[in-house]
C-alpha cells in the first residue's frame, strides 16, 4: 500500500464514524462503496480523492480529535451496546458531542481510569501489544501472598492463553481481616489480566481501580465525572504512543518550565571540567 493510500477501515475510523473493529464489520458487511463499487475487505485502499459512502450515504469529514478520561465506577459496563440492559459507560458521556470510543477496556465490577477519544491513530498505538504501555492498578485480595508467590507473578505465570510478561508488584496495606491491597503495573492488556493472574495463586480478588493509564491519573476527576486532559497529559500520551520512555514522558516540557534538568550520571568529562575551572580560580 502507498503512502498515497490507506486502509478504508482506517480512514473510517479516522473519520469518528465508528471504531476501527466496528468499521472493519461495517466494510465486511458490504455497507461501504469507493466509487460507487461495495467493498468488502477493510484493508481495500483508498485515495484522499475517492468518494466514499456508508449506506449510501456520505462518510463524513473527520471531527476534530477530543480527548477525554472518565473516572469509572465499578457495575458499568464498557460497551456501547448490551443485550442485557446494563448501564454504558457511554451514558455517563452524554454532555460529550463528539462520538468517542475507549482506549482499552475495564470490565464491568472495575473502575478507575478510562480514556476515550475519536483519535483512532493514537488509540491504535496505545493498545497495541508492542507498545508494553504501563497500566496501574489498587488490588484488594483474598489473604496477604507471601514473598515467593508475589515473587512468581512478577516473572510471569502460565495462562491458558500463554505466558504473562514481568510486571510490578507491591504490599500497600494488610487488614484486620487477613486481606491485602496491592499495587500492580502490568504492561499487557489482556482481557481480565489482573483477576486472572491472582485466581491462578489462590487470591482471588475482590476489588480492583485502575490507578492510572499510560501514566495519566485520575486526579482532579471525582468517580463517575468526565474531564478533558490537560495539555500536558496529552503530550505525555503522544510521547508514549511515539516510543518515548514512559518514565521520561513530558520531561522536555517541564525543562522548558524552569524546572531542574537531571545530573547526568557518571559524567567523567563534566566533573573533569568543574574541576579544571576551580583550579583556575
Amino acid at each position: 500500500m502507498s503512502e498515497e493510500t490507506r486502509r478504508i477501515s482506517k480512514v473510517i475510523a479516522r473519520s469518528g464514524f465508528a471504531s476501527r473493529r466496528e468499521a472493519e464489520g461495517i466494510v465486511e458487511e458490504g455497507r461501504v462503496c469507493v466509487n460507487g463499487d461495495v467493498v468488502h475487505h477493510p484493508g481495500h485502499p483508498v485515495a484522499l480523492n475517492d468518494k466514499i459512502t456508508i449506506d449510501g450515504e456520505p462518510l463524513p469529514r473527520p471531527a476534530q480529535h477530543v480527548y477525554y478520561l472518565l473516572n469509572k465506577p465499578r457495575g458499568v459496563i464498557t460497551g456501547r451496546n448490551d443485550p442485557d440492559g446494563r448501564k454504558s459507560v457511554f451514558q455517563l458521556l452524554e454532555q460529550v458531542e463528539n462520538r468517542v470510543e475507549p482506549i482499552g477496556r475495564l470490565d464491568m465490577d472495575t473502575e478507575g481510569v478510562l480514556l476515550f477519544t475519536n483519535d483512532g491513530d493514537l488509540a491504535h498505538q496505545l493498545t497495541h501489544p508492542s507498545m508494553h504501555v504501563p497500566k496501574r492498578y489498587m488490588v484488594k485480595v483474598w489473604r496477604t501472598p507471601d514473598e515467593r508467590t508475589l515473587e512468581r507473578l512478577r516473572k510471569g505465570v502460565r495462562l491458558e492463553d500463554g505466558r504473562t510478561a514481568p510486571c510490578k508488584i507491591r504490599v500497600v496495606e494488610r487488614t484486620d481481616s487477613g486481606n491485602a491491597w496491592l499495587e500492580v503495573t502490568v504492561t499487557e492488556g489482556r482481557n481480565r489480566l489482573i483477576r486472572r493472574i491472582f485466581e491462578h495463586v489462590n487470591h482471588p480478588v475482590s476489588k480492583l481501580r485502575r490507578e492510572s493509564f499510560a501514566t495519566i491519573s485520575a486526579r482532579n476527576c471525582e468517580r463517575g465525572k468526565v474531564r478533558l486532559l490537560t495539555p500536558e497529559e496529552l503530550r505525555r500520551l503522544r510521547e508514549i504512543a511515539g516510543g518515548v520512555d514512559p518514565k521520561r514522558a513530558g520531561q522536555s516540557e517541564r525543562y522548558k518550565k524552569g524546572y531542574a534538568r537531571p545530573k547526568p550520571k557518571n559524567d567523567k568529562g563534566t566533573r573533569k571540567r568543574r574541576t579544571q575551572n576551580k583550579r583556575r580560580k
